[in-house]
């Protein structure tokens, strides 16, 4: 059914319809909706069999879920930012018992300096703690992809973070289709757990584990992370014959058979970078582009595929590993090893800035004249960072530097020495 919804609203949609016995909630901008719409619709009966759980913390929300996914109930949460931080003991704990647990991460930038709006820092801090990673391009995928997720997270018995960009999805309206109940039930069978807490077959789970066992341990998670390379698209396509539309799956290619440029990214900003593709084609240019749906496990294979026959890649990433680049580029890399080819990665849209088609046509355009550098930062404002590294060098102390960011731009009165 046809509905005009909110972008958390439509995720909370999709996780009801996958009937979690538990959801444990603590609120964080901007994924707060998704739980709130949970838990009206636990009150008001319509989510039945359910136990929804308030906490007191971000921790305790991943903490109560391991508890509930060990005694075998289908259990969801969800967080963001500074919450995902919190519950990193928890996180790296949930993917090492092997636990089925679903996770929303509403993609929000860390601080410091203090920012609520939109990028991929908090769930790339924790991209190596063992949990299926997906990103959502569309709500309608944020729908889709929670629905996947149970079933995949289930098969493999490891847990699976559904990767929603804050703001630019959660909040936003559109036309969503919302799947038959009945339709999903037949497409995610009932939660057989692969291991359980019983009393009447009491076990250990969590045991204390030495050098001589440890490696086997963690090796056997990336064992399940190989294995999801071939589950994530063969789910999507069961759930592309059973719902009639596509979602999901490793990469997405667009327009990419004779592209001479082709971009790479994660997320929502792939609907800006096809239209600016879309624009180009019709101008003569040989560009394409490649969403990455799947970002662990991630598709070495398949991306090689798609970009090996490219003069240059251009990988927009939302992230900043500090000292090096990008996350998503060192995936991109390594799937193009042994292969000679320009290779640019670009920063852009921390802390929620705009990306806009007219600056990343500029960037592409640039690329295709061979003008970028390896690492580059999209609409950086180069005077008030060259600002701000004279005065420290000039001034021993030379004050805060975010606060002195803001006073040159004149955002907010601030003291500068």
């Amino acid at each position: 059914m046809l509905q005009q919804i909110e972008g958390s609203r439509a995720v909370a949609l999709g996780v009801a319809l996958c009937r979690p016995e538990v959801i444990c909630a603590y609120p964080i901008t901007p994924q707060t909706h998704i739980v709130e719409a949970l838990g009206e619709m636990v009150k008001k009966g319509e989510l039945e069999n359910c136990e929804y759980i308030n906490v007191e913390s971000e921790f305790a929300a991943l903490s109560v879920s391991i508890g509930a996914s060990a005694a075998g109930a289908r259990s969801y949460t969800a967080t963001a930012s500074q919450g995902l931080l919190y519950m990193a003991e928890a996180v790296y704990n949930a993917a090492g018992l092997g636990l089925p647990i679903v996770m929303t991460i509403g993609n929000r930038a860390i601080g410091a300096p203090i920012n609520i709006w939109n990028d991929h820092s908090d769930s790339m801090a924790l991209r190596d703690a063992g949990w299926i990673q997906l990103y959502a391009e569309t709500n309608q995928e944020a729908l889709d992809l929670h629905i996947q997720a149970f079933r995949l997270a289930e098969a493999l018995s490891c847990p699976v973070m559904v990767c929603v960009d804050g703001f630019i999805l959660t909040h936003a309206y559109e036309r969503i289709e919302v799947p038959d109940a009945k339709a999903v039930d037949e497409f995610l069978p009932p939660f057989e757990p692969v291991q359980v807490l019983d009393c009447d077959d009491p076990v250990s789970i969590g045991a204390m584990v030495g050098p001589e066992a440890f490696m086997e341990v963690k090796y056997l998670q990336h064992h399940k992370q190989i294995r999801a390379l071939e589950l994530i698209p063969a789910i999507a396509d069961e759930f592309s014959k059973k719902f009639g539309r596509q979602s999901g799956g490793l990469v997405k290619p667009y327009r990419i058979e004779d592209a001479e440029t082709i971009v790479v990214a994660l997320g929502s900003v792939n609907g800006t970078i096809k239209d600016v593709v879309d624009e180009m084609r019709r101008e003569g240019h040989l560009i394409g582009s490649l969403a990455i749906a799947s970002f662990r496990p991630f598709p070495l294979k398949e991306a090689r595929s798609a970009l090996e026959k490219a003069k240059r890649v251009v990988v927009i990433e939302k992230s900043l590993s500090v000292g090096l680049g990008g996350p998503l580029s060192d995936g991109v890399r390594k799937s193009l090893s042994g292969i000679a080819m320009k290779g640019h990665t670009v920063i852009a849209g921390l802390g929620g800035r705009a990306i806009t088609g007219k600056s990343l046509k500029d960037l592409f355009l640039k690329a295709e004249r061979n003008e970028l550098e390896l690492l580059n930062f999209l609409d950086l404002d180069w005077k008030i960072v060259n600002q701000q590294i004279d005065r420290e060098r000039e001034t021993r102390r030379s004050g805060p530097i975010a606060e002195n960011i803001l006073k040159s731009i004149g955002t907010v009165a601030s003291r500068i020495a």
